[in-house]
């Protein structure tokens, strides 16, 4: 198991997510997002605007993508 912060993943808090695969932390911090944005909380959506930015641009979403990954891979296991 791994841990990764919503600021590492591109987001604006220090909330923890723990999985064993990258694809699982991804999915844990997804959902965060999305209360988040339901709750409409502002520096999330400032961190989520940037996010889709990058969507926008299909190769810089997937560098970004396998660039979080690789950062992901390379912590030491919790």
């Amino acid at each position: 198991m791994k841990t990764m912060t919503c600021k590492q993943l591109g987001g604006s808090c220090d909330k923890a997510f723990q999985a064993n695969t990258f694809e699982e932390l991804a999915e844990l911090s997804k959902q965060h997002g999305m209360e988040m944005f339901q709750q409409q909380d502002p520096e999330h959506l400032e961190a989520m605007k940037k996010v889709m930015q990058l969507m926008q641009q299909p190769q810089a979403m997937e560098d970004w993508f396998a660039e979080k990954k690789k950062e992901f891979e390379a912590l030491a296991e919790d």
